[in-house]
């Protein structure tokens, strides 16, 4: 069996950083969106793997779903359990210490299962969505947040790495150093969705995210009049390509047909 190779609780502080940053906001703003808008208004079961210190685990109770949050590091569940209460919605959430490979909820099913962040540190992301597909319940969707294999290069030229940037579009390198000093590793959207597919998941229409301001760094923190103006310019071209295709992550949904 593989295991999870890194504990998150060392770049607890650098996380929490990144959630307040223009480029946190960012993506978790289109990503919480579209789940939303997926489950509609009635309220949902909803699980979060790899929830870290439970930004999206909020947004999602703040809205109404009960949310279960599973983390395999103990000082980033804290982290979630502290802001979770502070924001007065842990009546909604329960959290649980564990890894992707081995999630404890044999026999539940989920109206969403999310997993944002994760697979991109990973070996590999067959296993690991193959596990969280077999969560999913009938008509419910699976959120799968990664980065973009299609996009490599892109932050680095766009910030003068250009040694860096070439190595990687010459040798079509998905590896390479996030912001948080741990190596990620790319899929393409056609490969998250033939995962889907392999797991009895209908793919949905995938979301570029993080297009036009991922090179910017986590100092970036704009007013809200501007922070506005690039959600939406992002939200605009997240679904359009050319421009999807060259976010740094991406974001692929997928549902489970209801049979009769």
């Amino acid at each position: 069996m593989t295991t999870q190779p890194t504990d998150f609780g060392t770049v607890g502080n650098g996380y929490a950083s990144y959630n307040g940053s223009g480029r946190g906001r960012l993506r978790h703003e289109i990503v919480a969106r579209r789940v939303l808008a997926e489950l509609g208004d009635k309220p949902a079961r909803v699980l979060d793997v790899g929830c870290g210190d439970g930004e999206m685990v909020l947004r999602l109770a703040a809205a109404g779903h009960h949310v279960t949050g599973a983390e395999v590091s103990s000082d980033m569940l804290k982290r979630a359990k502290d802001k979770l209460g502070a924001a007065g919605v842990a009546d909604r959430v329960t959290l649980v210490e564990a890894d992707i490979y081995n999630l404890p909820f044999t026999g539940q099913e989920f109206d969403a299962v999310c997993c944002h962040g994760v697979v991109m540190y990973l070996p590999d992301s067959a296993e690991p969505i193959a596990n969280l597909a077999r969560l999913v319940a009938p008509g419910g969707i699976l959120s799968v947040l990664t980065k973009n294999a299609l996009a490599v290069g892109m932050r680095e030229a766009l910030r003068g790495e250009y040694d860096s940037a070439r190595e990687q579009i010459e040798n079509a390198q998905s590896a390479s150093l996030g912001n948080l000093g741990l190596v990620t590793r790319g899929d393409t959207p056609d490969h998250l969705a033939q995962l889907a597919r392999d797991n009895g998941l209908t793919p949905l229409e995938w979301q570029g995210v993080r297009i036009f301001h991922d090179h910017l760094r986590d100092d970036w923190r704009p007013d809200e009049a501007t922070f506005g103006e690039a959600l939406a310019t992002e939200r605009a071209a997240s679904t359009r390509s050319p421009y999807r295709d060259l976010g740094r992550l991406v974001h692929a949904v997928a549902r489970r047909e209801i049979t009769a």
